[in-house]
């Protein structure tokens, strides 16, 4: 039980951004005491007072709960400061913001008083790559117990055709005693954004909102009108908006693990595969993407979720997987191609540790497999991301690049092209590394203009 304890108490030293993490490791230790309690008692003789483990006991719940209610306390707070961690909102539109009518609340019982709801929480894939819908069943199951009838839920989570009515509607059901479709009512909207895309911003893109109910539908389009000065694209049902969004995701992986593998022959035939990009570029029909690591959570999930969906319909989904299988790869291709290139024991600095350019988001980011590879290979890795908060890259050891000046390395790894990276001089890279050091470049930034003997890009 001590145990127990100091594990739900270690999500303090969890990023605050994790914060469906820090919630998940909270509720596993409250079900671990419920469970030890259970168990305990039934062994134990039946008393008129309490014990030192009745009392042990009662203290540990009573820290856990204190624990998970600070995890969402802080999250709130910070988002109430005006402050949003991913960088998406500005501090000034979000205090505008409160300052009017958004309230920001972690009180579930603040839904009694709301009719339309909106779910937007995170649907990741398990450590077998099947989809998690534990967060869509959580929600699902706190909004059915306090909403009103006539309610209108709204999901925009990414989730396989025909999840959000056969799983979010039912569990619905199940929580509020109604019926789907009569008592209240379902609608989606995929969400689209591009994080770190400060073009395709929500009030800009074409928005996708789909419902059974054509009154709903109504409601919708007045919702996500104010939302948006783009367009408001009405699908035919919630099953093709579902699908809508989860094959944009899987249609961008398997283009790119279509580039990754072209990268892998390109190497054998030493040329660019970013120079035969940029030829084939100037043809008016060709697609543009281009080779590297991909993660995040979407790109790097949304694919097994079509794909789970494929194989209950018994579909055996070939191209999707393989493009999986490629990309996932490339953090080991990178790795060896690398490896093959620096001493034993080699010093090496990456530049960039999130899933991709200019966002503080390091979730589901590959340049973690590229370091426990070069760690593996008893490598001494260093990793600098201006964007990356400490407190959320503890597992790596992040140094300030201003500090990494008066070290000498044996290679530098160009991980992610930050906006700040690109104004790098190839003079002061120079001056980082030893001795014929290895400039590893993935992005090809610098393979133009560097005069280098010991350069090496995808």
């Amino acid at each position: 039980m001590i145990l127990v304890l100091l594990v739900c108490w270690s999500v303090f030293w969890i990023h605050p951004r994790e914060l469906e993490s820090k919630l998940t490791i909270t509720i596993v230790c409250l079900l671990s005491l419920i469970a030890y309690n259970f168990i305990i008692d039934e062994d134990l003789p039946k008393l008129s007072y309490l014990t030192f483990l009745d009392c042990f006991i009662l203290i540990s719940y009573f820290y856990t709960g204190i624990a998970t209610m600070l995890c969402v306390y802080s999250f709130v707070r910070k988002l109430k400061s005006g402050k949003d961690s991913t960088h998406e909102v500005s501090s000034v539109n979000l205090k505008m913001s409160m300052n009017s009518n958004l309230e920001i609340t972690s009180e579930e019982d603040d839904l009694f008083d709301c009719n339309i709801y909106i779910i937007t929480v995170p649907t990741p894939v398990t450590k077998a790559n099947k989809p998690d819908f534990s967060y869509l069943r959580k929600s699902c199951k706190m909004i059915g117990s306090r909403m009103k009838k006539h309610s209108i839920i709204i999901f925009e989570s990414t989730v396989y055709p025909g999840a959000t009515q056969d799983i979010c509607g039912k569990e619905i059901e199940k929580a509020s005693g109604m019926i789907m479709e009569k008592d209240f009512f379902l609608g989606y909207s995929p969400e689209r954004i591009n994080p770190g895309d400060k073009v395709h911003t929500v009030e800009k893109i074409t928005k996708v909102i789909a419902s059974e109910n054509p009154e709903v539908t109504k409601v919708m389009k007045k919702i996500y009108s104010k939302l948006t000065s783009g367009n408001i694209f009405i699908a035919k049902n919630i099953k093709v908006a579902e699908a809508s969004k989860v094959i944009e995701n899987s249609q961008r992986d398997i283009n790119i693990a279509f580039i990754n593998e072209i990268a892998k022959i390109t190497q054998k035939l030493k040329i660019s595969i970013f120079d035969i990009l940029e030829a084939s570029e100037t043809k008016w029909n060709f697609l543009p993407f281009y080779p590297g690591l991909v993660g995040g959570h979407c790109i790097g999930v949304d694919p097994f979720y079509l794909a789970s969906k494929a194989k209950e319909l018994g579909i055996t989904p070939q191209v999707i997987l393989s493009g999986r299988k490629t990309n996932d790869y490339m953090s080991k291709f990178i790795f060896s191609e690398i490896n093959t290139r620096i001493k034993k024991s080699s010093n090496i600095l990456i530049l960039g540790l999130t899933f991709k350019e200019d966002v503080p988001d390091t979730r589901n980011s590959k340049v973690f497999d590229l370091i426990k590879y070069f760690k593996g290979a008893r490598h001494k890795v260093d990793v600098c991301d201006y964007l990356v908060d400490p407190e959320q890259a503890q597992t790596v050891n992040l140094v300030e690049y201003k500090k990494i000046t008066k070290h000498k390395y044996d290679a530098i790894i160009l991980a992610v092209l930050h906006r700040d990276y690109k104004k790098i001089k190839i003079k002061d890279l120079k001056n980082l590394l030893k001795k014929n050091g290895l400039i590893a470049d993935l992005k090809g930034f610098w393979r133009k203009d560097i005069v280098y003997n010991n350069y090496w890009s995808l």
